[in-house]
């Protein structure tokens, strides 16, 4: 009988931040690779080392040992050291399913420095898996995955074939005990052997064939002497033959015959800790990560990539952009399960990738406004369908927004939220102190607030006038540099005649209107829609309605809920305990619930006919903190919790905002909102796809099955929909019947988890610590702003589009005119698919789409031929207009030319 093969892949897991912020690990890391190359370099017999699956880690050291890189590239050539594929190795739930891609990419990028990307999807330590990989990764052409967490008990072999949703599939091998079941082997022989012998009998039947041993761990050095170790076990005994070996070498002596079948997302608690509790944990830093992902993904790039001239592609900015955004995709980053230094900074590379987006933006849509033939207001259209919605723009007081010679739009259409005009007082000046101010002025911001909209100067034989408008929004060249040579021409021929300077704030509206459907990824010249169901605030008996004849909201001064139709009791904010930490929640034993306010009141924010909002507070005594010792909550804290309901005309979706400043330690707050209809399921959206879910989920003793999910931006459940702003964690409750006849009634959207502890000991859903015990105030949230921004529809929608319309509004930009773009047009035509990417990648246009339904899409193209490529940019197929998309596909695109 041939000996079983013991597979020793020498690594390290390498948190950049966690429990000290990065450059405390940093030290260690120079540490660790300076020792990792000296031995590398003087032990032929310590043949491999995994560094990670990660090349941020190479870049953290060269950044330290720069003359190392030499160094690094020639042992990687010559195959003794993997690194990539990934730059960080992120949680796949956490980020966007673009920041996933760029992750990837980004890591294949730069390992092609040390002569290539290890072929493995490693995936050791994310917080369960999307089901989407398995594609990603074959987009990328890799046949194999390296997995833990998230398995669930139906597995129960080390390999097996994992398939995404559209029927790509990889080989996983799965660490039934993780990434660490070979660390610190001994470097005695005899216990060497007896170890491994031991280790098979704890993993018995889970064992394909050959052994896979993990010689690693959370930032451990390499093993001196392992080689000597591994020769001297092979010479005593016979059936084991022991190497030291690569993650692509083991695998590639796998086979997939005869594996089990996993289809869909990892999420299973049955043998691993999934740590769910960590979407809810700073739940600031998830909305934040939203809105920076928007900023750059569907504004920064796409406005870039159309609006701008492709030499003029800011692409060394966005890079630098994307860095930041991947760096704090890795796990414990942007779990946020980390001490406050490091959220601090997750939070501070948020705000540098935030800033580079909104400045390429506001750069290319200038651009675009300078390009119009006609001046007046346009609006822009950022995402691919054809829309129209709800915009606010400023116009003049006598600007003609409406035609009253047509029947539409009519002056009832306009819902006017502010005027103001402010005409200052004429100051007389004299040439020197003139000639000292225009030397001030170098570009249009006015000091006091607005931007110079014009300059005319005038003249009689008492002196010069100056007539300078002030408006509230920019206008591109603005004649500043014209009227300071006027007048100095002016001024040197007449030196002594005197200045008359008027300042003039024209009158100004601010108003809010339906603009008509706009062009995917286009623009059209602003008009207002004619309302065909305006709405408005009915006021009775002491109670608020809103009413645009599709849907009626009222607002329940009893309680704080609200209806939405003939559906009551949604908006419920309760307030529960949690001792848990930040990767589990975990209530006391004797938890006290608050659902019921003191007191409310309401107010009408804007009465219609485009918009009409009303604001409910209500007050609630919360309890100040939960004390372990006793399991209960203790002390009291008022609080004000406001929740704005927003509904506009022809449109039956209502908009909700949940907002307190939280007062309170040690607790949960969920917005409850009643379904429609019982269910046993619900769908909610992942990573290029959705996810079905039932009312329960595996766990075990060591860490209780919860069924808090993750939800990207929107979910599903008994005939309600669900968008909301930033990754948020959600569950089914109030649960009756049992098995197959168990159903859901309430969805509740978790508002605010805040805890004292990175990590707990006896928790009572999970008793051991998954991380340091180290108190961390951040994570409490106290004194600091929760807002939960979120919309409802109910029956059938197309949640795809209800996301955008949320979260992804028309804009408005200024035109002056004298340019040769027309009113309306498109800037890239895209039907038949969701649209996850629009950039420029060495000079050509590239597209992501995705089908999330499970039917064959015809994805169009307008009249432009490409050609279709994997995730490397390798080309697979051309297309003339349009391709056919597989259900559950991913595709990218590229248009030459474009």
């Amino acid at each position: 009988m041939a000996p079983r093969r013991v597979a020793i892949v020498p690594h390290t897991h390498w948190d950049r931040e966690w429990y000290e912020p990065f450059q405390a690990f940093r030290l260690r890391l120079v540490d660790v690779v300076d020792q990792l190359l000296a031995v590398l370099e003087s032990d032929p017999s310590y043949a491999r080392f995994l560094f990670d699956g990660q090349t941020a880690a190479v870049d953290d050291y060269l950044e330290v040992r720069p003359e190392a890189e030499e160094r690094i590239r020639d042992l990687a050539a010559a195959g003794r050291l993997d690194v990539g594929p990934w730059y960080t190795l992120l949680d796949e739930f956490l980020v966007s399913p673009e920041t996933i891609v760029r992750d990837l990419q980004m890591g294949i990028r730069r390992s092609a420095a040390f002569g290539g990307a290890m072929q493995v999807g490693y995936l050791p330590d994310m917080f369960g898996h999307v089901s989407q990989m398995p594609q990603i990764l074959r987009l990328a052409r890799f046949e194999h995955a390296v997995i833990w967490r998230g398995v669930p008990s139906a597995i129960t072999s080390t390999g097996f074939v994992w398939e995404s949703p559209d029927g790509s599939s990889v080989r996983a091998e799965y660490l039934p005990f993780g990434y660490g079941n070979g660390s610190l082997l001994p470097d005695d022989a005899k216990a060497l052997v007896q170890r491994v012998r031991s280790h098979l009998e704890q993993i018995g039947p889970f064992c394909v064939s050959d052994l896979l041993l993990m010689n690693g761990s959370d930032h451990l050095p390499p093993q001196p002497g392992l080689g000597r170790a591994v020769e001297e076990a092979n010479a005593l005994q016979d059936d084991l033959r022991f190497e030291i070996t690569s993650l692509p070498e083991y695998l590639a002596r796998t086979s997939r015959q005869g594996l089990p079948h996993w289809r869909g997302e990892l999420r299973s608690g049955a043998r691993a800790n999934m740590l769910m509790g960590v979407t809810s944990t700073r739940v600031d830093v998830k909305r934040v990560a939203a809105a920076t992902g928007r900023a750059l993904e569907q504004r920064a790039e796409p406005y870039a990539a159309l609006f701008l001239p492709p030499e003029a592609w800011p692409g060394r900015q966005l890079e630098l952009a994307w860095k930041e955004v991947v760096r704090n995709a890795a796990h414990d980053s942007i779990c946020a399960c980390s001490v406050d230094v490091v959220v601090d900074e997750v939070l501070a590379r948020f705000a540098s990738a935030r800033a580079i987006a909104d400045g390429v933006s506001a750069r290319a849509l200038l651009e675009l406004a300078r390009s119009f033939a006609a001046p007046g207001s346009v609006v822009v259209n950022p995402s691919s369908r054809e829309r129209g919605g709800v915009v606010e723009l400023a116009v003049s007081g006598g600007a003609a927004i409406w035609d009253t010679d047509a029947p539409e739009p009519r002056k009832s259409d306009v819902q006017i939220l502010s005027e103001h005009a402010e005409r200052l007082s004429v100051l007389t000046l004299d040439a020197e102190t003139v000639r000292t101010i225009l030397g001030m002025i170098d570009g249009a911001k006015f000091e006091s607030g607005g931007w110079i909209d014009d300059v005319v100067i005038d003249e009689d034989d008492t002196g010069i006038d100056v007539t300078v408008s002030i408006a509230p929004d920019e206008r591109p060249h603005a004649p500043i540099s014209q009227a300071k040579q006027d007048l100095e021409a002016r001024l040197g021929a007449r030196p002594a005649a005197p200045v008359r300077v008027r300042l003039d704030r024209s009158p100004r509206r601010r108003i809010v209107a339906r603009a008509e459907p706009v062009p995917g990824f286009g623009w059209r010249a602003f008009r207002p829609a004619r309302l065909a169901h305006p709405v408005s605030v009915v006021e009775e008996a002491g109670s608020l309605s809103l009413d645009n004849g599709l849907v009626t909201v009222r607002a329940d001064a009893s309680d704080a809920t609200f209806s939405l139709g003939s559906l009551s009791g949604l908006g419920r904010v309760v307030d529960g305990g949690d001792l848990g930490d930040s990767y589990n929640y975990s209530p006391p034993a004797n938890d006290a619930i608050v659902d019921t306010p003191e007191s409310v009141s309401t107010a009408v924010l804007e009465r219609g006919p485009v918009r009409a909002r009303v604001a409910v507070t209500s007050s609630f005594r919360w309890p100040d903190h939960a004390e372990a010792s006793s399991q209960r909550r203790v002390g009291t804290r008022p609080v004000e919790v406001t929740t704005i309901l927003e509904l506009r005309a022809d449109d039956q979706v209502l908009r909700v905002a949940t907002s307190f400043v939280n007062p309170s330690r040690d607790h949960r707050v969920r917005i409850h909102l009643p379904l429609p209809h019982p269910a046993a399921r619900s769908e909610a959206e992942t990573a290029f796809a959705t996810a079905e879910r039932g009312l329960e989920v595996e766990g075990r003793p060591d860490e209780r099955g919860l069924p808090t999910f993750p939800s990207r931006r929107f979910v599903l459940a008994g005939g309600l929909t669900v968008a909301h702003d930033g990754v948020s964690e959600y569950e089914l409750i109030d649960v009756t019947g049992s098995g197959e006849e168990a159903r859901a009634h309430t969805l509740a959207l978790t508002a605010l988890r805040a805890t004292g502890m990175l990590s707990r000991l006896g928790m009572t859903y999970r008793p051991f610590p998954a991380g340091p015990l180290t108190p961390v105030e951040g994570l409490q949230l106290v004194g600091r702003p929760v807002e939960l921004r979120y919309a409802l529809a109910v029956g059938e929608v197309d949640p795809w589009a209800l996301a955008d319309d949320v979260l992804l509004p028309l804009e408005v930009v200024e035109s002056v005119g004298g340019g040769t773009r027309p009113d309306a047009g498109s800037a890239l035509e895209v039907q038949g698919a969701e649209v996850s990417s629009v950039r420029r990648e060495r000079g050509v246009l590239e597209v992501r789409v995705f089908n999330p339904s499970g039917f064959p899409a015809v994805v169009r193209i307008g009249e432009r031929a490409g050609w279709l490529v994997d995730l490397l940019g390798s080309p697979v197929e051309p297309f003339d207009g349009a391709f056919e998309l597989r259900p559950h596909g991913i595709a990218t695109l590229r248009l030459p030319g474009v």
